[in-house]
């Protein structure tokens, strides 16, 4: 695997002792030696380094089976005069082609037109690029001539992301960007923002962070009466499923067939049983009591001795048992 930058090309010494012969397109798809690599020449301006430029420069190291890719990064004079003001300065663009991993080589200070000195200086095969015309330069295509001469292999753009794209992104949430950075410890002095600006963003700044803390009370709220919620929905169906078990066992023992009506059935039976007890049959023999036999006292023709209500009773009725020796 790669494990440094890739160098530049004033860095890179060509042995010029061998002819420059350029290799056909036929023949740099059926391969060419290992020592005979094709070279393919790609150039941008590369600002704000993406992955639309590096998908462009794997298709331009992808073209042949044999490829050594070399990558022109314009200067900042040339870029600022024929297209405008970059973000990145020359130094760090150079830096961020040197770092791709497809990148052989990388020429400093890139001219914006190709030119044949160019091309042999550097032993160019094939130039990449993507077929779109590139206006520029008061010309209608500056590859229009590499085209004519057979040297064009065309990539393909990746839709969605460009430079313009980014930079769009950055101007239309400026405010959020400023805020962000500022709150990083940047002044306002390197953001280009004015006293009054500086301000309304700390103002803004802590609005949305009040507004945040009221969010996370809201939610947690929130999350507080659903747990409540289920919580008493547990509590109700727990409740439902207890009160139909405690009104089956008071059916059970108070109900019209309940169990407390068969104890009580039972017991009334008992009460009544050792209250009223069976009679003896009527067919049963009766038995006559005798008379007591008289008794006397001996040797006395008195009454015996009796109690006080007796002696009244037989104060008005004196009858005694006398035996027939007693007469006599």
């Amino acid at each position: 695997g790669l494990r440094e930058p890739a160098p530049f090309s004033d860095e890179v010494e060509i042995d010029y002792s061998k002819p420059y012969i350029r290799v056909t397109y036929e023949e740099a798809m059926r391969g060419t030696p290992l020592d005979r690599p094709v070279r393919v020449y790609a150039d941008g301006i590369f600002d704000l380094f993406h992955s639309g430029h590096a998908r462009a420069l794997m298709q331009a190291k992808n073209l042949f089976p044999n490829t050594y890719l070399i990558v022109g990064v314009c200067s900042d004079e040339l870029t600022h005069n024929f297209k405008g003001f970059t973000v990145m300065n020359e130094n760090e663009r150079y830096d961020a082609v040197q770092h791709c991993r497809y990148v052989d080589e990388v020429v400093r200070n890139a001219p914006w037109t190709l030119t044949p000195e160019f091309l042999a200086e550097h032993r160019i095969d094939f130039v990449a690029h993507d077929d779109i015309p590139y206006s520029s330069a008061g010309s209608d295509d500056v590859y229009k001539h590499i085209k004519e001469a057979g040297m064009f292999a065309p990539t393909q753009r990746t839709e969605g992301i460009s430079t313009s794209d980014i930079i769009t992104r950055i101007v239309r949430d400026y405010d959020v960007y400023a805020r962000r950075n500022l709150q990083r410890g940047y002044t306002a002095k390197e953001l280009n923002v004015s006293f009054i600006n500086e301000k309304k963003y700390h103002l803004q700044e802590r609005v949305d962070k009040v507004k945040k803390r009221v969010k996370d009370v809201e939610e947690k709220s929130k999350e507080f009466v659903q747990k409540v919620e289920e919580k008493s929905i547990d509590l109700i169906q727990k409740w439902e499923e207890k009160s139909r078990e405690f009104i089956g066992n008071f059916l059970e023992m108070f109900g019209p067939e309940g169990a407390l009506k068969h104890m009580l059935k039972e017991g009334k039976g008992r009460m009544l049983q050792a209250i009223s007890p069976k009679q003896s049959p009527s067919s049963s023999p009766t038995h006559d009591r005798s008379p007591s036999p008289s008794f006397r006292w001996p040797f006395s023709t008195k009454t015996p001795p009796s109690s006080p209500a007796n002696r009244s009773r037989n104060e008005s009725t004196v009858t005694y048992d006398i035996s027939e020796d007693e007469e006599d």
